[in-house]
């Protein structure tokens, strides 16, 4: 059995180093962390700490982070219990700190100190995102099935080396901590996603409902600055979710996967509402695409590929590529299913999406899903995964999978005795309202992540019916996406980045090598707002100001609206040159 990682730890602060005390293993075991010469030690006794020591509870380490003015220690400084699994607990990020390793900054010039701010700034904005979650004891980044299936070997491994690189968020900050085997209990993985832990009832039968969306930190970014897929054949916003039911030590479990359209494309922000996607012409499509899926099948089996993307308009480009490289690739272990959801649910009748559960119930029943019993004897597997997206693979893509999710539920209770033939699920009224609920907060905490606000839909999703309210909420929902996809996602794109590693920092950066946070803007950024906003401002003026002669003050009035309108025509002209781009890592994939 795994040691477990340790849960609560008192960190002690001197000028000098930092000593971290496990509180929870029983042993006289001190982590010290050097300050001035950056060396990590482990030593027995805590005899090194110097009395009087300022001192506080922490509840693990996020890991090592170097910026200009060189490491940072971040640690978790607060926690919130998300629940039990196997009788193991979770624990969400409730609130973190970033501590550094120098005293002074006095080592750095003015503009160096002022990139280190912004480096910080972007740390600190990453670790304030909601839904981040770990364990000491429950590996959280690999599904029932994948731990049931494992070795001995791999049961004996500390949880960060077993961890699924895919869902681990603090990979890079943990990589010098785990490159010393000795530290390895100081290590835990940190999930980013959802988790909802429920405890529910149906019909005298007491049981846990589970959902756990994983968020894959490869490709990982914002809406409009991370599509498609990368060199490796990574998918940008790529989520697996695995719905758990535990009854009387039954365990069941149901994954789906959600992911951009496996292609190399993009759809960058230029002021427009919905910029039109664009497929890269050069590009080898079909070498990114059988990566893709051929890493797909061998962690998830056979795959439908369930594409709910318009077939008009500019969506439309996409979709014939997607189901062309899925006829060409001639690959047996995937079966694409497109269904235009905007088009088939026109006019709010989303009664029509049993088309598509009825086109999928076949293999569904074949994918089944995975069981075992009390005493780890394996009653089902699952034999295969629907593989789910839309443009943004949020709204529409979250509908559909908690109607399978639902599907594969009655499944589940039938085989456990809760319901018997027959029986609904949506006929269990208070598990029914918990259920839409979990799915609807899953959209939404998914969508916060990639597109910056709740999901689209979720009235849907909540009661089971499109109403105007909910309309009306995807409107305001739309604009704040708008805002936020051309404004600062460019910045959330950089922070990312340099939360993963994407990026890493030089300490020489604004001395020995460029620093890429001084990048000039071009000229229209400044020359097109000041024109428009003197235009406009002139125009007003002309307007309210009444003139001896009306003949010239209409033309004041019309000289200046047009001054007014053909500067803003400009700017969404060249509209690319004023959203908030990235300017650390580049968005654009490494393709050939």
């Amino acid at each position: 059995m795994t040691q477990p990682v340790h849960e609560t730890l008192r960190l002690y602060t001197t000028p000098e180093k930092y000593f971290i005390e496990p509180l929870d293993s029983g042993s006289n075991e001190l982590l010290i962390i050097d300050r001035v010469s950056f060396e990590i030690s482990l030593v027995d006794g805590l005899s090194q700490i110097p009395d009087n020591t300022a001192s506080k509870l922490i509840y693990g380490l996020w890991g090592i982070i170097r910026l200009v003015a060189g490491p940072y220690l971040v640690v978790i400084t607060k926690k919130t219990k998300a629940g039990e699994i196997d009788g193991q607990t979770i624990w969400r990020v409730a609130s973190s700190e970033v501590l550094p390793f120098q005293r002074t900054m006095l080592h750095l010039s003015e503009a160096q100190i002022a990139d280190n701010k912004a480096y910080l700034t972007m740390v600190e904005y990453m670790l304030k995102q909601e839904s981040y979650y770990f364990s000491s004891t429950y590996d959280l980044t690999h599904s029932l099935q994948r731990l049931y299936h494992t070795s001995p070997d791999f049961v004996q491994m500390p949880l960060h080396e077993r961890a699924d690189p895919r869902f681990m968020w603090n990979g890079h900050m943990l990589r010098e901590l785990s490159q010393q085997h000795e530290l390895s209990r100081f290590c835990v993985p940190i999930l980013h996603g959802y988790i909802s832990i429920n405890n529910c009832t149906i019909k005298g039968h007491s049981f846990e409902y589970i959902l756990i969306s994983r968020r894959c930190c490869y490709r990982a970014g914002t809406r409009y600055y991370m599509r498609g897929l990368d060199q490796e054949g990574h998918a940008a916003n790529f989520v697996e979710t695995e719905q758990i039911v535990q009854y009387d030590g039954y365990r069941g479990s149901f994954v789906q996967t959600r992911g951009s359209i496996p292609l190399y494309w993009h759809q960058r922000p230029n002021l427009q509402y919905k910029p039109d996607p664009q497929l890269y012409s050069s590009s080898n499509h079909m070498d990114g695409f059988s990566r893709h899926f051929d890493s797909q099948v061998v962690n998830y089996g056979k795959q439908v590929l369930i594409n709910l993307i318009d077939h008009k308009g500019p969506e439309d480009l996409l979709e014939k590529a997607f189901a062309q490289q899925v006829t060409n690739s001639q690959n047996a272990l995937i079966r694409y299913e497109s269904f235009d959801f905007h088009h088939e649910c026109r006019k709010m009748r989303w009664d029509r999406l049993s088309i598509l559960m009825d086109r999928l119930a076949e293999e569904q029943e074949k994918f089944s899903f995975f069981m075992i019993k009390k005493d780890g004897t394996l009653l089902r597997q699952q034999e295969g995964v629907f593989r789910t997206n839309c443009i943004d693979c949020l709204d529409r893509t979250n509908v559909v999978q908690s109607l399978l999710a639902r599907r594969s539920l009655l499944e589940q209770f039938q085989q456990l005795g809760m319901l018997s033939p027959g029986e609904r699920v949506e006929d269990q009224v208070s598990f029914e309202k918990m259920f839409k609920n979990v799915w609807a907060d899953n959209a939404d905490a998914c969508a916060k992540q990639y597109a910056g606000t709740g999901a689209l839909k979720t009235d849907f999703t909540r009661t089971g019916k499109r109403t105007k309210y909910g309309l009306l909420q995807d409107g305001v929902n739309a604009v704040v996406r708008y805002f936020k996809n051309n404004f600062s996602d460019g910045f959330k794109q950089d922070a990312i980045d340099l939360m993963l590693g994407n990026y890493i920092v030089d300490e020489s950066e604004g001395i020995a090598k460029p620093s890429p946070m001084r990048q000039e803007k071009d000229w229209k950024f400044y020359a097109f707002p000041v024109i428009f906003l003197i235009a406009f401002s002139m125009c007003v003026i002309s307007i309210l100001i009444p003139d001896e002669h009306p003949s010239e003050q209409i033309m004041y009035v019309l000289f200046w609206s047009t001054a007014s309108i053909v500067s803003l025509g400009a700017m969404y002209l060249f509209g690319n040159e004023f959203v908030d781009r990235p300017r650390l890592a580049q968005a654009k994939p490494k393709v050939d």
